[in-house]
């Protein structure tokens, strides 16, 4: 054994696209629970343009080195950078921060659950991709698991779930995200990932500025205070920064459908994070709702034989 192999495993670890997607669904999961939690401090506006403004400012230092050799590829696939943008970036994050300020916890979580569904349906419809049978009763069952836990095992609730505003924007960003997830696959190619989380983030503040100067006009400001700074930076640095280079990372490495299928994780770890933070202890419909997610994607993860 040679002194290199240790870091040659170490970067095989941490490169692992699986991994990334995990690591991306808990700081997600975090940025839900805060959107959340500071509704009342930041308004949503502020919450997407300053979150979006921080990732500008670190992903920048590191994108300004390759504009220049890249910028004719950048140019050439100006199109989708700018759908993307406005999707992933612009849309995505403000509509669900929207749907916070009106909806339920149970029923936000729910509807994101649909996601890889949105993700796999508009896969078939406009690409004509499938997922192979073990594939399918992955999703299924990760699916199931999602439900389990926001149904907490009774479901009943499932049938009592009345749909309101906040519901109608988180179907809405659902929609954006699977989309955006799709969409990733006409990227320019040969863009460095971080150039192209910059192109995504200036475009996605060019939407978000007007909206949030008309927020401010409507009298809505910050409650500046440590905690709402402190939600600021998280959210800026880990959901946004950090979760979208994994990602996107993440899609290249093992597609749109089954990179898709990681946002069930958001409800384990949202089980989880209620547990450490507001002392909510797990009951028995969590963890056989983590069991059947953890049990879908090991299903969409094996091989062909």
């Amino acid at each position: 054994m040679t002194a290199s192999t240790p870091p040659s495993r170490a970067n095989q670890f941490w490169t692992n696209p699986y991994l990334l997607l995990t690591l991306t669904a808990l700081f997600w999961s975090g940025n839900m629970v805060l959107g959340r939690g500071i509704r009342a401090d930041v308004p949503p506006m502020a919450l997407a343009f300053w979150r979006w403004a921080i990732a500008f400012c670190l992903v920048l230092p590191l994108a300004l080195p390759h504009l220049e050799s890249q910028w004719p590829l950048l140019k050439a696939g100006w199109r989708p950078v700018l759908i993307l943008g406005m999707l992933g970036v612009g849309g995505y994050n403000t509509f669900a921060y929207i749907s916070l300020q009106y909806t339920t916890a149970t029923n936000a979580v729910l509807l994101n659950s649909f996601i890889p569904v949105a993700t796999i349906a508009i896969s078939w419809a406009f690409l004509g991709k499938h997922l192979r049978r073990v594939e399918a009763i992955g999703v299924a069952v990760s699916m199931l698991g999602a439900l389990t836990i926001v149904a907490r095992g009774d479901p009943a609730i499932l049938l009592h779930l009345n749909l309101n505003i906040g519901d109608v924007w988180m179907l809405g960003a659902v929609l954006i995200w699977a989309v955006y997830t799709v969409g990733l696959g006409w990227r320019p190619a040969g863009v460095h990932p971080m150039l192209m989380l910059a192109a995504f983030c200036a475009v996605g503040l060019g939407v978000l500025l007007p909206a949030y100067l008309w927020e401010m006009a409507q009298g809505r400001h910050i409650n500046l205070h440590a905690g709402s700074l402190a939600s600021l930076a998280y959210v800026g640095i880990f959901p946004s920064f950090i979760g979208y280079i994994f990602y996107n990372r993440g899609v290249a490495e093992v597609g749109p459908n089954k990179a898709s299928l990681f946002i069930h994780l958001m409800p384990v770890f949202g089980t989880l994070l209620s547990a450490i933070f507001l002392a909510e202890m797990p009951l028995w419909y969590h963890f056989l709702g983590i069991g059947l997610i953890f049990t879908g994607i090991w299903l969409t993860m094996k091989k062909a034989t």
